[in-house]
């Protein structure tokens, strides 16, 4: 499946597993790179730049393969030392970065000079084309169906991504809500030249979380997540759990919620320890996708993304050149 994502990536598949805080760990990455795709390396996974400089040692021990790090720039109750962070991935000889949040701008040329390709996330047209314009070598469009942040205009995939392809010239991945290959097909018929998984992956035997995390997707439907954080412009798409329905409380509440209000309840040590390592769905918020719909099993990343391309193949070969 040749498409400009994997010449860009030099990848075998247009498969991308998206940076994921506490899951984005070399087991993961490893595994989606030799499964043919490009595995991500969560940077502030890592307690600090050293720790992700070790990370990045470990990966290249279990994959020859291409895999990228993620860098997410983003307000933080404590100073986070993003450029040593970025020096770290520099020092390490990593070639492809995925950078969200904020404008990556001030660390083009750093990334530049290294001959780093550089992926931003983005959740509007307009921040995709900013990216461009600052020079990203591609951009990762995520739509409202997405897990975490989905921006604050609410526009799915279905029109968020012609609408970008139809003014981008550098590659795009499509992302947000994406788990089969049908939905790789679709992404590829919308404009996109791959896409970007994070939610599927994390239902996968690989994924460095508890088996009853990676259960209740298979469990749960299209309609088990929650929006939180809304009355503070700054939305999140979380697991539906007791403690999403007492943030979203609170935020009812009044229309100018006070973060020291919910701070506890949503802490991402309280989410990692609990639920992530401990298994607890219930014991903090965790951020999952409306893809859970479509997810029914926990493979292997190799079994899923040869499935997935075979299921893409299928589909355009079978459903769509059977019209004309």
């Amino acid at each position: 499946m040749k498409t400009r994502i994997t010449e860009l990536l030099n990848i075998k598949y247009p498969i991308v597993q998206g940076g994921m805080q506490w899951v984005g760990r070399a087991e993961l990455a490893a595994a989606v790179s030799n499964a043919g795709g490009l595995g991500i390396l969560t940077a502030l996974t890592q307690p600090t730049p050293n720790d992700l400089a070790k990370e990045i040692t470990r990966c290249r021990e279990m994959t020859d393969k291409p895999f990228g790090v993620n860098i997410t720039i983003l307000p933080s109750i404590g100073e986070v030392p993003y450029d040593d962070y970025v020096q770290a991935v520099i020092d390490s000889g990593i070639k492809i970065v995925e950078t969200a949040g904020r404008n990556p701008q001030p660390y083009m040329d750093a990334f530049k000079n290294a001959g780093i390709k550089v992926i931003h996330k983005c959740t509007s047209v307009r921040h995709a084309l900013k990216a461009e314009s600052v020079g990203c070598d591609a951009v990762s469009v995520d739509g409202f169906e997405c897990a975490g942040h989905p921006g604050e205009d609410d526009v799915t995939n279905l029109v968020l991504l012609p609408c970008a392809a139809e003014k981008l010239t550098i590659p795009m991945l499509a992302s947000g809500g994406i788990g089969n290959g049908q939905q790789l097909a679709a992404a590829l018929a919308l404009g996109a030249d791959g896409i970007n998984m994070g939610t599927r992956f994390v239902a996968t035997q690989e994924a460095p979380v508890h088996e009853n995390v990676k259960q209740a997707m298979v469990d749960g439907g299209e309609r088990d997540t929650a929006l939180i954080f809304r009355s503070l412009n700054n939305t999140a798409r979380i697991f539906k759990n007791s403690i999403a329905e007492q943030v979203l409380a609170v935020e009812a509440e009044d229309g100018q919620t006070d973060f020291a209000d919910i701070q506890p309840l949503v802490a991402g040590k309280r989410g990692k320890e609990n639920v992530l390592e401990g298994g607890d769905i219930e014991g903090g918020v965790w951020t999952v996708g409306m893809v859970m719909g479509l997810i029914h099993d926990i493979p292997t990343c190799e079994v899923l993304l040869e499935r997935m391309v075979k299921e893409a193949q299928s589909t355009i070969k079978d459903r769509l050149l059977s019209f004309t």
